[in-house]
């Protein structure tokens, strides 16, 4: 059997003297690994480096098979990753958060299609964070851990919220919290999509996404923390604030 897809490569390592496994998030068929026959070759290690925008065929005897992958580029995005280190993590944080989520060949292509976007945006730092941000939001969403902003979750009303409940992610307002105040999460504006935002802002939003992946997400995978390299971009983020 055997079908073709447009995907972005998550990671790709050694697999014997010559081949490479690679693992890729398509668009149509969701993160799937497979054996890239030469992909340490002088021709095909270049192309595939995380972030790749990749045209893949996929081959295999039966179903549950690994398979094996031919590869052709559609767009490198190595000269973006590598314009700055915020742009260098920011790329890590996406393909390590992807890999490690999303159910293995299982289709969600309303994040693909958001992860193109985003990748598409590397090297531009102004808008970066904010896009990020977003893609973060979209992701918690689409695994089923989605943010309910809409309305204070103790009086009903939409004006004044400024917390997140970390139980339940539905937002508070500042008349709601009440003594509870400082057991609560930030809510910045930029969390309920108003706009721009500057850069402390979007830091604190982080801080609320940060804590629904680690805290509901991640342990719902089992006892597997959350990948370092999404600490390291905001890391780097935070040091320009």
């Amino acid at each position: 059997m055997d079908w073709r897809d447009h995907g972005i490569l998550l990671t790709s390592r050694r697999h014997g003297e010559t081949a490479a496994i690679i693992e890729v998030f398509t668009e149509t068929h969701g993160r799937h690994a497979g054996v890239v026959r030469g992909g340490t070759s002088r021709k095909i290690a270049p192309i595939l480096q995380p972030g790749a925008q990749l045209d893949v065929l996929w081959r295999a005897r039966l179903e549950e098979h690994i398979g094996t992958f031919q590869v052709e580029p559609l767009r490198s995005r190595a000269a973006a990753a590598f314009s700055g280190r915020l742009a260098l993590s920011g790329l890590n944080a996406v393909v390590a958060l992807l890999s490690f989520c999303l159910p293995e060949r299982e289709p969600h292509p309303a994040i693909y299609r958001q992860t193109e976007q985003l990748m598409d945006l590397l090297g531009q730092d102004e808008v970066w964070p904010l896009a990020y941000l977003r893609w973060e939001l979209a992701l918690l969403e689409e695994l089923g851990f989605g943010l309910d902003l809409s309305a204070c979750a103790v009086t009903g009303t939409t004006e004044g919220l400024i917390y997140v409940s970390p139980k339940t992610g539905r937002a508070v307002s500042a008349a709601g919290a009440g003594e509870w105040a400082d057991k609560l999460l930030p809510l910045p504006a930029c969390l309920r999509g108003e706009g721009s935002a500057p850069d402390a802002e979007i830091a604190d939003a982080l801080r609320t996404t940060g804590y629904f992946l680690e805290n509901h997400l991640a342990p719902s995978l089992g006892n597997t923390p959350l990948p370092d390299a999404r600490a390291r971009f905001v890391a780097q983020f935070t040091r320009r604030l």
